[in-house]
């Protein structure tokens, strides 16, 4: 069945991706769910089963690497990775040891090596699609969202750079809440690959999850370094779902950006799902939320919500199918006029909001990093249908 599930979200064309509730029939509803083991109520792995699985999946990756770190880097050239002069300003890494515990010395990774990374991490979101609705795509994203989201632009402090979630100040906080899962499920890439930093890693992944998730190309670039836990951020830097648009001006309006960046970035909740062990709230946004569309703006603008009655926190509803939810946040985006007005717009096109996103995550990604490379040196990563490996 996860064969078959894959090569049917593979095949929906983006177009006709969008399954609205008011042209869908039970029967197809009924065939999405099976097909992406949506709307799943089940508690998503306990933390033991979590580790289990990394330490299953390490041994897949030494499998999948085929002694990477034992070879000569620039040997295998698959793929053309574009922009290769950031090659000319990527710092050189010093390894000790390499997978087959020998002495590396000093190794630049080149372009190609970061295409690998990268196919290790698709590879990984092909093969493990049992978690939520059937990937791991969406906590991936949610991983480099919440790791660059703490950045304030007055202090220069937090963002992407450091990796710092990786401690307990900053990792238990309660925005990140559940992100444990994605962090395992990239750990075995970064034992097949151990002079990536996490930073880069983690947003890598993300870049990862939203292209293989058939969203836009996502423009990125290495040069990230890990920092230790005093480089923490303080809690409540992130998003709170509960409070209005006022919230959303001052928490985005830090980093830096505008009321239309706000609503694109906002985009990324056609992915996924809440979890009442996590966030408190619970469900999807949309009945596709493992494939990038622009159904969450049109679903906000088109469907009528309602609050939910439930035992949980304050959250809405669609009323016809009562399967969907939205946030507070989430409906602030269509009671403010300014907001509205991106809000129609990329639920009228698509590929506006595929263009107006790949930029904003690429630069939330990018925030508060001393990169040394410029901005034209940024790679574009091939996904695995790009590569011929999805098949």
């Amino acid at each position: 069945m996860a064969t078959a599930a894959r090569t049917f979200t593979r095949a929906l064309p983006r177009a006709s991706s969008s399954l609205r509730y008011s042209s869908r029939s039970p029967v197809a509803k009924q065939f999405f769910q099976n097909a992406r083991r949506g709307y799943a109520t089940e508690s998503s792995s306990s933390t033991s089963s979590s580790t289990k699985y990394v330490w299953a999946a390490g041994a897949g990756f030494v499998a999948f690497a085929g002694g990477y770190l034992l070879s000569n880097y620039n040997t295998e050239q698959p793929h053309k990775v574009e922009n290769p002069s950031i090659l000319k300003q990527i710092p050189e890494i010093h390894l000790k040891k390499g997978s087959g515990d020998q002495a590396l010395g000093i190794f630049t990774p080149s372009a190609e090596d970061y295409q690998k990374v990268y196919n290790a991490i698709a590879k990984q979101l092909w093969e493990k699609d049992d978690y939520d609705d059937g990937s791991y795509g969406p906590v991936l994203l949610r991983l480099a969202w919440h790791a660059s989201g703490t950045y304030d632009a007055e202090t220069k402090t937090g963002g992407s750079n450091g990796a710092t979630m990786r401690f307990a100040p900053e990792g238990d906080h309660g925005a990140n809440a559940g992100l444990r899962h994605a962090r395992d499920f990239l750990e075995p890439v970064k034992n097949a690959f151990p002079w990536i930093s996490y930073s880069d890693l983690w947003t890598l992944g993300g870049v990862c999850a939203v292209q293989e998730m058939q969203g836009p190309s996502i423009p990125w670039r290495p040069g990230r370094q890990d920092r230790d836990e005093a480089f923490c951020t303080p809690d409540g830097r992130l998003p709170d779902a509960s409070k209005s648009h006022d919230h959303i001006r001052a928490i985005f309006g830090r980093m830096g950006f505008n009321d239309q960046e706000m609503v694109a970035l906002s985009g990324a909740h056609a992915l996924g799902r809440c979890h009442t062990d996590r966030s408190g709230f619970d469900g999807p946004w949309t009945f596709s939320p493992t494939v990038m569309t622009n159904d969450y703006y049109k679903l906000l603008m088109e469907e009528k919500w309602g609050w939910r009655s439930w035992g949980g926190p304050k959250q809405y509803q669609d009323v016809k199918s009562k399967s969907l939810m939205m946030l507070p946040t989430d409906m602030a985006l269509i009671e403010d006029n300014k907001f509205r007005e991106s809000v129609q717009k990329y639920a009228d096109s698509n590929e506006k909001f595929f263009e107006d996103f790949s930029n904003v995550v690429m630069k939330l990604f990018e925030l508060g990093v001393p990169f040394k490379s410029e901005e034209g040196d940024r790679l574009k990563l091939k996904t695995f249908d790009e590569q011929g490996l999805g098949q």
